[in-house]
């Protein structure tokens, strides 16, 4: 088992930026992908970013709303997963979760191919 705990969420201004952080506990994430959704109110939860588990290269995959924004990474010494959000816009108001897959088969942006979720952190961007 993983527990993930996201944390660095907040208030900020429209054209801000804010760095997420997904803390895992339990066991190493290193083999697993990583992934960034998120859930606006009254919105279904969507695909926001993911990172490979792959150690000798990582590949990323963003949604199109975020592509040049946002940056995912990890840092498995410390069993962490980041998102940097930049030029952050109102639309980016959401509750943001990371995920962890731990298929080790290829790269989804679907919810419900991720095994492990935390409980989210809360994102407001204001114009």
């Amino acid at each position: 088992q993983v527990q993930l705990v996201e944390s660095g969420g907040g208030l900020v201004q429209a054209g801000g930026s804010l760095r997420l952080s997904c803390a895992a506990s339990g066991r190493s994430i290193s083999r697993d992908h990583m992934g960034w959704f998120r859930q606006a109110p009254g919105k279904e939860r969507e695909f926001v970013a993911v990172i490979s588990w792959n150690w000798n290269g990582r590949t990323t995959y963003y949604a199109d709303s975020v592509k040049g924004r946002f940056t995912i990474s990890r840092d498995n010494v410390k069993n962490t997963v980041y998102l940097q959000m930049n030029s952050l816009k109102p639309e980016d108001t959401a509750v943001y979760y990371c995920a962890a897959d731990s298929s080790l088969g290829r790269l989804s942006v679907l919810w419900n191919d991720y095994d492990y979720w935390g409980q989210g952190t809360a994102v407001t961007v204001s114009s």
